[in-house]
């Protein structure tokens, strides 16, 4: 068996009504202000934002708000919550939101305090420490990031996102309460959702792969493959949205045991320069990306096949790899994602940027199965037209 490391520092608090004990948690843990990050108008207009805070006066704490966070999240952005930290003397970072308002609360809790800045971190991720302890409260059923050591920012100057990881960023405390998507609006859920099951399926086929990150993405994968058609269709579904919530949070300790891999990276121009959500992008290109994979990796497909379909385990592998791809395939299908670039606004004149930009992101490309020549990057970009 091989060694591997990992490092799981988060208590996790899950079911209903959780929510209710995050003040008397961020008191216990010695809060006397705290930052409450959100995303758009929606937790505004759901309510949940005057939940959040009352929890946190009830408990006696003081709170400031930073909302506006966007999907892929800008450095200024993160500077300003940053800001408002050091002027506010915040002691206490909590998210409330997707994957970008986890992403962007994670910066702030190892930057606050530090000597060094964001952009320090982009060439040099190691020297991170974390200053400010963080609770996510993720409202979405894809990203993951509540459970991650990573954070996704855009670096307009390129026209793509790059990641920054390092342990420090795993948060210390997450709640996991379907309440929280309960009104996830259909095409919400669908690019999230998307977003979990290439996470659990590239993890899986990924070179980092170990037993633990296994374990977690073949669970995800289960309750990902056998909930997400059945959430988009029915929004009432409760039960599928909480297998959802709980399988992207399987997804993202998936990611922090071994790693995304081509479909990640390719996803970062798109996201990058066309501001294509990530989980579209990702939709865009996994089916792709796996048949591309599969003769390096069809006995890994296979084994993810009889875990999430173990009807089909008399089949062949080649069969039950082919099978798996084409199930990826109904789900995009089922929850209505575009597939064709020139959708989005993106033209064939692109590929050039679209291929230099994509190569550029081996972080990720490192832990594909198949090593990916420049040509082969660019194949993969034309099938998306």
């Amino acid at each position: 068996m091989e060694q591997f490391k990992y490092y799981a520092p988060t208590k996790i608090l899950f079911g209903k009504n959780t929510e209710a004990e995050f003040g008397e948690l961020c008191k216990t843990q010695g809060a006397s202000k705290v930052l409450v990050h959100f995303g758009g108008s929606s937790a505004k207009k759901s309510g949940l934002l005057d939940r959040v805070c009352g929890a946190l006066q009830e408990a006696g704490l003081h709170y400031v708000t930073l909302g506006g966070v966007v999907p892929n999240p800008r450095l200024s952005k993160v500077y300003e919550g940053i800001e408002i930290c050091r002027r506010e003397k915040v002691d206490f970072i909590l998210a409330v939101g997707g994957g970008s308002v986890m992403d962007a609360a994670k910066l702030a809790s190892i930057v606050i305090g530090a000597d060094y800045g964001v952009r320090d971190l982009l060439k040099d991720p190691t020297i991170a420490k974390k200053y400010i302890k963080s609770l996510m409260i993720p409202t979405t059923c894809g990203t993951g990031s509540e459970a991650t050591c990573n954070s996704i920012v855009a670096i307009p100057e390129e026209q793509s996102k790059q990641g920054i990881v390092n342990n420090c960023m795993i948060p210390d405390y997450v709640i996991l309460d379907a309440e929280m998507i309960r009104h996830l609006p259909p095409k919400v859920l669908a690019a999230t959702g998307v977003d979990a099951l290439a996470h659990v399926v590239e993890c899986f086929t990924s070179n980092k792969a170990t037993i633990l990150s296994d374990t977690y993405a073949i669970e995800g994968a289960k309750k990902i493959f056998h909930n997400i058609r059945e959430a988009y269709a029915d929004g009432d579904n409760m039960d599928a949205k909480t297998e959802m919530l709980i399988g992207a949070f399987y997804g993202g300790v998936a990611i922090t045991g071994s790693g995304t891999t081509a479909v990640h990276a390719l996803s970062y121009p798109l996201g990058g320069k066309y501001h294509i959500a990530h989980g579209v992008s990702n939709a865009i290109l996994i089916a792709h990306v796996m048949e591309f994979n599969k003769d390096a990796c069809t006995e890994r497909l296979a084994a993810l096949c009889d875990a999430v379909y173990p009807e089909k385990y008399a089949e062949t592998a080649d069969s039950k790899a082919d099978y798996i791809i084409s199930e990826i395939k109904d789900v995009v299908a089922k929850v209505h994602i575009p597939t064709k670039l020139d959708e989005f606004g993106v033209k064939k004149e692109d590929l050039d940027f679209l291929v230099k930009a994509g190569s550029q992101q081996t972080r990720l490309l490192v832990n594909n199965c198949k090593e990916l020549s420049l040509d082969d990057i660019r194949y993969l970009y034309e099938k998306l037209f």
